[in-house]
C-alpha cells in the first residue's frame, strides 16, 4: 500500500495559503481563524510523519506514478521530517508573535504569503531531485521577496533589493549547475546522480567537480557562508520581527541541502571526487567565525548583533560539516534545531525592546534576555552548550583540531562579554531605542518568545533520547544509497 504522508507537508500549507487568499475579503479575523487551524493540522501532519520514521528509514514517495529517476521524488526520512516538524513549530513561534501584536494587518497579502512560505521550505526539505530543490527555492525566495516588504518601511524596500538581486545570481548558478550535471550525467534525481558519481569516468570527473562547486557556492549563499554572508544582517535587521523570526530557518535550507546533496552526491562511494568539497566547507566555515565574531563586537543594535549571532551559528554548523565524521553530524542536526529556535526567539525579544515601554516588567524581561544571551552564547544549561561540547569532541581526531578548538573557545569568550556589556547598557543604563512611541508591554507578548526558548529547553531534558535519534538520522545520512535501495 502506497503512503501518501510525505505529500502532506505540502498539501497543508499550500490548502492554506489558497484558503486565506480566497476568502481574504471577508476580514482579516477570517484569514485567521484559517491559519490557525491550518497551522494546527500542519503541526499535527508533521508530527504524525515524524514518528513515522522511528518505524521505517525512508519513504520514497514518487508524484504520479512515475518512478525515479523520470518523476517528482519525495522523500521522508528521519532528517527530513525532523526538519519539516522543526518549521512548523518555529512558524507557531512566530506566527502568534504576529497576532498578539496585530502585526499581520501591516501588508493585505501577509498570511498567503506567510504559507507560500512554508510551501517552499518543506518543499525543499522533502525532495529528493535537484530541479524541484531548484523549483522550490524559487517558491520560498518569491514569497520572501514580498515578506520582507511587510510594514513598508523604506530601509525593507533597500534590504529587499539587495536580497533579490542576490538570489537571482544564486538562481542563475544554480541552473548552471544542475544543467551540468544532467549534461554528464543524464538526470537529476540525487540517488540516481550518486550512483552514477560512483561510476564516472575520468574524462567528466572536472566537469562534474566544476559543477557540485557551482551548488556549493547556491547553497553557501543560502547558508550565509563566509564571502556570502555580508546580505544577512542588514536584511535581518531590517524586516519585520514575525518574518525575520520565520526567516531563522532560512539559512538552515542552505546547511540541509549541502548536508543532503553533497554528503549524497560526493560521499564515500564518489571515487576522485569523494568529500572534495570539504576542505572548503571546513576553512570557510573557521574564517566566517572569525568574521562574524568579530561583526557581533563591533555591532551597535540589539538587532545586529543578532544577525550576526546568527552568523557565528552557522560558521559552528559549516565546521561540524567539515569535520565530517557521524558524531559530528549528529551534531549539526542538534545545533540547527537549538540555533533556529534561539534566533527565531531572540529577534522577536529584540522588536519588543525596540517597540515596547519594558519598565513595568523590566525584571522579567531582563531574565528573559539574560536566559536567550546564554543560550546564543552556547553556555549552560542550555542546548548550545552540548552542541559545543560535541563539536570540540569531534574536532579531536581533526587535523585542524588546534585552530577549531581556539577559534570557537575564544569566540564563545568574546560573544559571552559582548553579551554582557550588551544587557548592562540595555537594563542598567536603560538605553531603550524606541522605534516610533513606545507603547505598554502586555504579557501576553512574551509567550511566543517563551514557546521557542521552552523548545529549546527540551532538547536539555531529552537530550538522551534526542542524541539516540540524531545517531540513527547520522547514520542513516551516511549510508543514505545503502539504506534506500
Amino acid at each position: 500500500m502506497i503512503s501518501h504522508l510525505p505529500l502532506y507537508p505540502l498539501l497543508v500549507p499550500l490548502l492554506a495559503g489558497i484558503f486565506t487568499l480566497m476568502f481574504k475579503r471577508l476580514g482579516i479575523n477570517t484569514q485567521r481563524w484559517f491559519s490557525v487551524g491550518f497551522l494546527l493540522l500542519l503541526l499535527f501532519v508533521n508530527l504524525v510523519a515524524f514518528n513515522s520514521t522511528f518505524h521505517t528509514s525512508a519513504t520514497v514517495y514518487a508524484l504520479g506514478g512515475w518512478e525515479p529517476p523520470y518523476g517528482i521524488t519525495l522523500v521522508l526520512d528521519k532528517l527530513s521530517a525532523l526538519m519539516v516538524l522543526l518549521t512548523s513549530l518555529l512558524a507557531l513561534g512566530a506566527f502568534s508573535y504576529a497576532l498578539f501584536e496585530r502585526m499581520d494587518t501591516k501588508s493585505l497579502h501577509f498570511h498567503p504569503l506567510f504559507w507560500l512560505q512554508l510551501f517552499g521550505i518543506n518543499g525543499a526539505f522533502l525532495t529528493g531531485d535537484l530541479f524541484n530543490l531548484f523549483v522550490f527555492f524559487e517558491i520560498l525566495l518569491i514569497a520572501s521577496y514580498s515578506l520582507i516588504l511587510h510594514g513598508n518601511k523604506e530601509e525593507r524596500v533597500k534590504a529587499g533589493l539587495h536580497y533579490v538581486i542576490l538570489n537571482l545570481v544564486g538562481s542563475v548558478l544554480f541552473l548552471l549547475g544542475i544543467g551540468t550535471l544532467y549534461g554528464v550525467l543524464g538526470t537529476l534525481n540525487i540517488e540516481d546522480l550518486a550512483l552514477k558519481i560512483s561510476s564516472l569516468p575520468n574524462s567528466d570527473v572536472g566537469l562534474v567537480a566544476a559543477a557540485g562547486l557551482l551548488l556549493l557556492v547556491v547553497f553557501g549563499l543560502k547558508a550565509a557562508m563566509f564571502p556570502l554572508s555580508f546580505w544577512l544582517v542588514h536584511t535581518y535587521s531590517s524586516i519585520s520581527a514575525p518574518v525575520v523570526a520565520l526567516f531563522a530557518i532560512l539559512t538552515k535550507v542552505g546547511i540541509y541541502a549541502i548536508l543532503r546533496v553533497h554528503g549524497t552526491l560526493f560521499g564515500a562511494d564518489a571515487g576522485e571526487l569523494s568529500y572534495y568539497y570539504i576542505p572548503w566547507v571546513l576553512n570557510l566555515g573557521l574564517l566566517s567565525l572569525i568574521i562574524s565574531t568579530l561583526g557581533v563586537m563591533a555591532a551597535h543594535s540589539l538587532k545586529n548583533k543578532i544577525g550576526y549571532l546568527v552568523l557565528v551559528s552557522i560558521s559552528m554548523l559549516l565546521i561540524l560539516l567539515g569535520i565530517n565524521t557521524q558524531e559530528a553530524i549528529s551534531a549539526v542536526i542538534y545545533y540547527t534545531i537549538h540555533s533556529t529556535l534561539i534566533a527565531g526567539g531572540f529577534f522577536l525579544f529584540a522588536d519588543l525592546l525596540a517597540r515596547k515601554n519594558i519598565l513595568p516588567h523590566i525584571r522579567l524581561v531582563g531574565g528573559l534576555f539574560f536566559a536567550y544571551a546564554l543560550a546564543i552564547a552556547g553556555l549552560p544549561p542550555f542546548a548550545g552548550f552540548f552542541a559545543k561540547v560535541m563539536l570540540l569532541d569531534a574536532a579531536i581526531q581533526n587535523s585542524q583540531q588546534a585552530m577549531i578548538f581556539t577559534l570557537v573557545l575564544t569566540s564563545t569568550l568574546l560573544i559571552l562579554i559582548t553579551l554582557a556589556r550588551t544587557g548592562s547598557s540595555l537594563f542598567y543604563e536603560q538605553k531603550f531605542e524606541h522605534e516610533g512611541v513606545a507603547t505598554v508591554l502586555h504579557r501576553r507578548s512574551l509567550l511566543s518568545i517563551f514557546f521557542l526558548l521552552f523548545l529549546s529547553v527540551l532538547l536539555v531534558v531529552f537530550a538522551h533520547p534526542i542524541m539516540e535519534f540524531l545517531s540513527q538520522t547520522a547514520v542513516e545520512i551516511i549510508h543514505l544509497k545503502e539504506m534506500t535501495e
